[in-house]
């Protein structure tokens, strides 16, 4: 049977840095998260002049996933754990944060150098309260090892992480998290099925899609109720969408800053930490 739709979150500006601003449609005012979903930021697409000097300078993070998803151009991504990566067009990456790391992010000095365009989603995936103080760890995947998945005339998925149709995403997670990205032509329908339970969520990149008989534009996230199974998305025009699922995480959220914890107090010891150089330093 169809999920009903719950929620329809509007991607809103929200400037993260002097010269960077995303759309985020999570967390948002009427629908805060959906654990482990705590954020979801999409960026651009941006058009870089040759010469333009952009980066994310090293910050902190702790108890949480920042995962990547490189949709046009290229992104640099380094940490201080030794992870020194250049991750392209759809590829993914999975930095793990645990008990705490350093890191910077943004286009590559070649991008930086010849211009180009860069587009991205970035969610920050919560870790179970048992995980949080984990070592740190990082993975990535090239967009030829992501399976196919939803195969048919004008659909082009691929499967990031998680088990769907019989087959197993590369980037791997404490709890079950599935993630496919990807593009429907115009008139074509995919149809998407979400484990009775589990949190089902759908970004559309770009486009306008009907889903359950609404029409839902470009930069909106649908999040769906937990029952039943089946989400049938028809390409009103040509359109790029990201489908989520995951079991939920049923603990408290304390999420501040470039942290995300149980307890206000775990925040608090967070930023002292950082304040007190417990996260080490990062130059670049």
């Amino acid at each position: 049977m169809k999920k009903a739709i719950t929620h329809i979150l509007a991607g809103r500006e929200k400037k993260i840095t002097a010269e960077e601003t995303v759309r985020q449609p999570l967390p948002h005012k009427d629908f805060r998260f959906a654990n482990p979903f705590i954020v979801l930021h999409h960026m651009g697409p941006e058009v870089i002049e040759p010469g333009q000097t952009l980066r994310i300078h090293p910050h902190p993070h702790r108890g949480f996933s920042p995962y990547t998803i490189i949709l046009q151009g290229e992104g640099y991504h380094k940490d201080n754990a030794g992870n020194d990566e250049v991750i392209k067009a759809g590829d993914v990456q999975w930095m793990f944060a645990g008990k705490g790391i350093m890191h910077s992010e943004g286009p590559t000095a070649e991008l930086l150098q010849k211009g180009g365009v860069q587009e991205l989603i970035q969610l920050w995936i919560n870790a179970p309260k048992s995980k949080k103080w984990d070592e740190p760890f990082y993975q990535s995947a090239k967009a030829d090892q992501l399976p196919k998945v939803i195969i048919g005339e004008g659909l082009d998925f691929n499967l990031a992480s998680g088990d769907y149709e019989d087959k197993t995403g590369p980037i791997k997670n404490f709890s079950p998290v599935i993630s496919i990205v990807g593009k429907i032509a115009t008139g074509k329908e995919a149809n998407f099925k979400a484990i009775p339970g589990y949190w089902a969520l759908l970004y559309i990149i770009k486009g306008s899609v009907n889903v359950n008989g609404q029409s839902i534009s470009q930069y909106n996230l649908l999040v769906f109720e937990k029952e039943n199974e089946d989400i049938l998305v028809l390409a009103e025009e040509d359109s790029q969408v990201l489908f989520l699922s995951a079991e939920p995480i049923d603990e408290p959220v304390a999420a501040k800053d470039n942290f995300v914890m149980n307890t206000p107090e775990e925040i608090e010891q967070a930023l002292t930490d950082y304040k007190n150089g417990v996260f080490g330093t990062l130059n670049y």
